[in-house]
């Protein structure tokens, strides 16, 4: 079963492992009209809220970025994702950085096909050539795409594929060889890699440094399902997907295979959407983002001080100030009875 799920998952991200991926070749000249002021997410330092469950009770009162999704090689309004736009979230606790990722959609599922099940991914530039069309933009092809040919092009992927997953569980991190959450690499669509390897095939570290897990507005209060079921919820119930990842901002990664992320500092970063729409199965290439080029990602320098840590150093400043002022009466007195002429009434000897 594992080494069945391994497989599949292989086949669906990892063309780029294998071979190369004709399906991302476009036709014809790319249009893209992009508003890069409203490309915006914000990420704020607010430590201590979030738990990674895929549930967004502990996100109510962030705010988020909304995007339309249309498809990556087509950024076309008429061909846009219909169920609604998707709502980007993320922040910061000054060592890892969260994403929430929310989008409307019906709940599918289909046993033992992960192409038929919802999926997203994350993109991050590392490289101050690296392009969001054809996934870093390098020129060269499988083969001859090596850290030296392409350098400057690398972007930093996140994959993740519900297919077996079960909800509210957390997946990823430590090793990157299993699993329905990769960290990954690539210089364009031919060239995409596992965090640890490369062309050559060699495996290193192999490090998976995302945490992530899922979940669907659906699933609350049910109960007594059937085989002909999905596994938590009847197929086609109307409903939200929740995405929650998390990361550190900065990794060991010495070979630029993962984006560095700097407090009071900008990155560039992408998010992309799978569907199987009228239940058939998605292609790699046949993917919704959140925008024809990179959006923005700020990660805000926020206060140290927490609301209950501000109160107390309020009271602490306010009795300060008290004793400040007490002080400082008290020092006037003093100089003024010190400053006083110190005159003695003069009596002559002979009246003594």
């Amino acid at each position: 079963m594992v080494v069945r799920f391994l497989l599949l998952a292989f086949l669906v991200f990892g063309f780029g492992l294998t071979r190369r991926v004709n399906s991302h070749e476009e036709s014809g000249e790319r249009s893209c009209v992009s508003n890069s002021e409203e490309m915006h997410i914000q990420a704020d330092f607010k430590p201590g809220i979030i738990t990674l469950d895929g549930c967004a009770n502990d996100w109510e009162d962030i705010d988020g970025s909304e995007f339309s999704l249309r498809p990556a090689l087509d950024p076309d309004e008429d061909h846009e994702y219909k169920d609604g736009k998707m709502t980007v979230k993320a922040l910061h606790d000054g060592n890892n950085v969260f994403f929430l990722l929310q989008v409307d959609g019906n709940y599918v599922y289909s046993k033992g096909d992960i192409k038929k099940c919802p999926s997203v991914a994350l993109m991050f530039q590392i490289g101050d050539n690296a392009t969001y069309h054809n996934m870093g933009g390098c020129k060269e092809q499988k083969g001859s795409c090596t850290n030296k040919t392409c350098k400057g092009h690398e972007v930093d992927l996140m994959h993740f594929v519900i297919g077996n997953a079960i909800p509210g569980r957390l997946y990823g991190g430590g090793d990157n060889s299993f699993g329905p959450l990769v960290d990954a690499y690539a210089w364009n669509p031919h060239c995409r890699y596992l965090n640890g390897m490369g062309p050559s095939g060699n495996h290193s570290s192999g490090q998976n440094n995302w945490k992530g897990a899922w979940w669907h507005s659906s699933f609350a209060d049910k109960s007594g399902f059937v085989e002909e079921d999905s596994p938590y919820s009847k197929g086609g119930e109307k409903g939200t997907y929740y995405f929650e990842f998390a990361r550190p901002l900065r990794t060991m990664d010495r070979l630029q295979q993962d984006v560095q992320f700097t407090i009071d500092w900008s990155s560039k970063m992408s998010v992309a959407f799978w569907y199987p729409v009228d239940g058939k199965q998605w292609v790699g290439s046949g993917h919704y983002t959140i925008n024809c080029d990179w959006a923005s990602l700020d990660i805000a320098c926020g206060s140290v001080l927490t609301d209950a840590s501000r109160s107390g150093w309020d009271m602490a400043s306010a009795f300060a100030l008290l004793f400040s002022v007490a002080a400082l009466c008290i020092a006037i007195f003093v100089s003024y009875h010190v400053s006083r002429p110190n005159t003695v009434k003069f009596a002559p000897v002979e009246n003594l």
